[in-house]
């Protein structure tokens, strides 16, 4: 794909690693990851995602890594939704992966992006994988992207996180707020940095508000 100019956009054409480093050394701040998700990482991260799902959410698709893994899962393209912030990344997984929903948004609009897809139109989320970068956010932006990513899930769907620190991204007194429980799902030694993958669930499954009211 070129520019009205014949030729290639940036960030067209290069390894996906070599555009992930390149936009986060242009923005830092802007990209959670301090690299690609790895393999290992990816399967510890969609292994949560049940065999039989039908509709996932990925906050954050980076370059794809987590994104094929939910493929190779089982998740048909037509029930993947990705949110991606980075116009690089974002370009660059709609190149890659024709087909799938991707995109050009801000997690915390979550509930805006699934009103004008319609992606819930059929049933709530089974699952929503995330590798924003909760750890660094404060409190009220962690809140609105765990709000709205419960609001998109079934009563017994669960949110999957990964983190670089020794510790849970949520705070515990936000757990209590929003009545979640956590568990350490393992850690992907392998990846660069190693990575621990958590998981949030309800603790009182309830019914899913519906994420077109939001």
């Amino acid at each position: 794909m070129t520019n009205e100019r014949g030729g290639a956009r940036p960030g067209e054409g290069l390894h996906p690693t070599l555009t992930f480093l390149r936009e986060w050394l242009r923005a830092p701040r802007s990209i959670a990851a301090l690299s690609p998700s790895g393999r290992q990482l990816a399967r510890l991260m969609v292994a949560q995602v049940p065999r039989d799902a039908r509709r996932v959410i990925e906050l954050g698709g980076g370059t794809g890594a987590i994104t094929r893994a939910l493929f190779d899962r089982g998740v048909p393209r037509e029930g993947l939704l990705v949110l991606e912030l980075n116009d690089a990344l974002h370009r660059h997984l709609r190149e890659r992966f024709a087909g799938v929903q991707v995109v050009h948004a801000d997690a915390r609009d979550l509930g805006g992006v699934l009103r004008r897809t319609g992606f819930l139109e059929a049933g709530p989320a089974d699952a929503v994988i995330s590798s924003l970068g909760l750890l660094a956010m404060p409190r009220r932006m962690q809140r609105e992207i765990l709000e709205g990513a419960f609001a998109a899930l079934r009563a017994d769907g669960c949110f999957v996180q990964f983190t670089y620190g020794p510790f849970g991204p949520v705070p515990r007194p936000l757990l209590v707020e929003l009545g979640l429980g956590v568990r350490r799902h393992g850690v992907a030694w392998w990846n660069v940095p190693p990575a621990a993958v958590y998981v949030y669930r309800r603790l009182r499954p309830r019914m899913a508000a519906p994420a077109r009211g939001r």
